[in-house]
């Protein structure tokens, strides 16, 4: 069996007393068992019927008589007739007032095979002798259909519903899709106009950059020309050459980072991309080391260790100007007779890159805004700079799918961490 069952807790407690009262009052019990409009049936605990009250018999179309000695189970439909064994022997087990199949629908069968919806409640009867059970069952088809009607014409109603949101929808889908399209052009406005301030305040801060990144392969211009004429007199050819070379490198990177700045506008909408090659860190990084130690300061000197594989596979000019520009700060921002370390370690899919300098480090308040564009430390306002080296840094490290750190204190120095995958197998 299986449907909504209700409780009827009052029918119980007269039947019951009514029941007791059959040693006593039998032809009260008799009245009311007869008369019930309720189907009543008394069952043994092993599911036999005893004794069914007319109504019982004309709900499920049997004669006087004819359900006494049957299995309760013949009164259900065969599909459901084991389960309710198991669920007889359970309440059994712990027999107390309930209805049966709470959430379900309960079905019983005529004896002409006809189903019909039910509502079955089940209280326990013990006399001296034996245990019973006693169901009161209602014929609530009539319901159901009600039910059922109820139902199919709330599905109705809310199919209705989605219908009619659906052509309002449709009728004002043109109108959001241009409310649409106005604030996107309203945004794209807005960016325009951003990107075109943020263009101006560059321009009026080109110079003071040019001055900030042109300074390191300038000098190295100097000091390489200066000893190119040196080695000239000593005709020292190998000495001269190799000079000659470090002066066509300088020339060549203020060209590269000429372009960048003229770029950098590109860089901020993402236009630029990395043009990745595979190359020999140790060979490159001793070449950078090698040009910015004839800028540094006197006494400094930069110390290049490298631990892990060789090769890696990244952008050679955006890798070279990130070195230039954290070298150069770190060389900037400390004393002379300071050493710069400079380590690379290079694992199969991670590349760590390190510049610790020993210089005036960064204050806590400065901290948050340090890869800000044209900021400038609270302790560096006598050191020349434009505040673009590190936002430049940062941009490009995002091209290149990396990210930079940096641990700092101040007058004791600082150290930039930065974090790239090594896509070698490429």
């Amino acid at each position: 069996m299986s449907a909504s069952i209700i409780y009827l807790a009052p029918s119980f407690q007269i039947l019951t007393s009514m029941t007791i009262g059959v040693f006593n009052g039998e032809e009260k019990f008799k009245a009311f068992f007869e008369y019930a409009t309720e189907g009543i049936l008394l069952v043994n605990k092993d599911g036999k019927i005893i004794i069914a009250n007319p109504a019982c018999e004309r709900l499920f179309g049997y004669n006087n008589g004819e359900l006494e000695g049957n299995e309760i189970e013949m009164l259900i439909p065969q599909r459901f007739a084991q389960h309710h064994t198991i669920h007889r022997d359970q309440f059994n087990e712990d027999p107390h007032a309930r209805t049966m199949g709470i959430g379900m629908n309960l079905y019983g069968m005529k004896k002409n095979g006809d189903e019909f919806s039910v509502e079955v409640s089940l209280s326990p009867l013990e006399t001296s002798k034996e245990k019973y059970v006693i169901a009161f069952i209602i014929d609530i088809t009539l319901r159901k259909k009600n039910e059922d009607a109820i139902k199919k014409q709330k599905a109705e109603l809310e199919l209705l519903t989605k219908e009619l949101e659906k052509r309002v929808k449709d009728r004002t889908m043109i109108l959001e899709e241009a409310l649409q399209q106005l604030e996107k052009s309203r945004e794209e406005l807005s960016t325009a106009l951003e990107k075109e301030k943020e263009l101006n305040e560059l321009k009026s801060r080109f110079v003071s950059m040019a001055s900030h990144e042109f300074r390191t392969p300038l000098a190295t211009i100097l000091s390489s020309v200066t000893l190119i004429a040196k080695y000239r007199e000593q005709d020292d050819k190998e000495n001269e050459l190799r000079h000659i070379e470090r002066v066509k490198s300088a020339i060549s990177h203020m060209t590269e980072i000429l372009n960048d700045m003229l770029s950098i506008s590109k860089l901020e909408e993402g236009k630029i991309s990395a043009f990745l090659e595979k190359f020999d860190i140790i060979d490159f990084v001793e070449q950078v080391v090698l040009e910015l130690q004839a800028v540094t300061k006197k006494g400094q000197h930069i110390v290049y260790s490298h631990d892990g594989h060789r090769m890696v596979y990244l952008d050679k000019k955006i890798l070279r100007n990130i070195f230039f520009n954290l070298i150069s700060n770190a060389i900037k921002f400390s004393p002379e007779n300071e050493i710069i370390d400079v380590t690379t370690h290079i694992s199969g899919i991670q590349i760590r890159l390190t510049v610790k300098d020993h210089g005036i480090g960064i204050t806590d308040e400065d901290k948050e805004h340090l890869f800000e564009r044209f900021f400038r430390g609270h302790n560096a306002t006598n050191i020349q700079g434009t505040g673009l080296g590190l936002n430049i840094v940062a941009k490009y490290l995002e091209i290149l799918n990396g990210d930079i750190t940096f641990e700092s204190k101040v007058g004791d120095g600082t150290t930039f961490i930065i974090q790239l995958p090594n896509n070698i197998n490429q």
